[in-house]
């Protein structure tokens, strides 16, 4: 059962071959993109950065107030409540940032 086979190289299919050359083509193409337009990568417009600013006050006020909630609620031992109230100041302080980057 431990026989050893030889060592062949595998066939190349006709279909291997156009893969091949259209993976060249697309490289070249994006070569020649990258040269027309003198940058390697788009960057991001302002409208982009703002909402991506907005979307991480929003979430990191909620997930920022549960956990202080949930941690308040073990150490303290008030069931879930501190958890619902971390949760809504969370929530709140997220708009409230929100509101003063949307108003510079």
């Amino acid at each position: 059962m431990d026989e050893k086979k030889p060592d062949t190289a595998p066939v190349k299919t006709p279909e291997d071959e156009r893969i091949d050359s259209l993976e060249e083509r697309l490289r070249s193409a994006q070569a020649r993109e990258m040269e027309r337009t003198g940058s390697k990568q788009p960057k991001p417009d302002e409208n982009e950065r703002l909402g991506n600013r907005v979307f991480s006050l929003l979430i990191g006020g909620l997930i920022g107030g549960t956990v202080i909630g949930y941690a308040a609620d073990r150490i303290f031992g008030t069931g879930n409540l501190l958890l619902v109230v971390g949760m809504v100041l969370g929530i709140l302080g997220g708009f409230y940032s929100i509101i003063r980057v949307a108003s510079k």
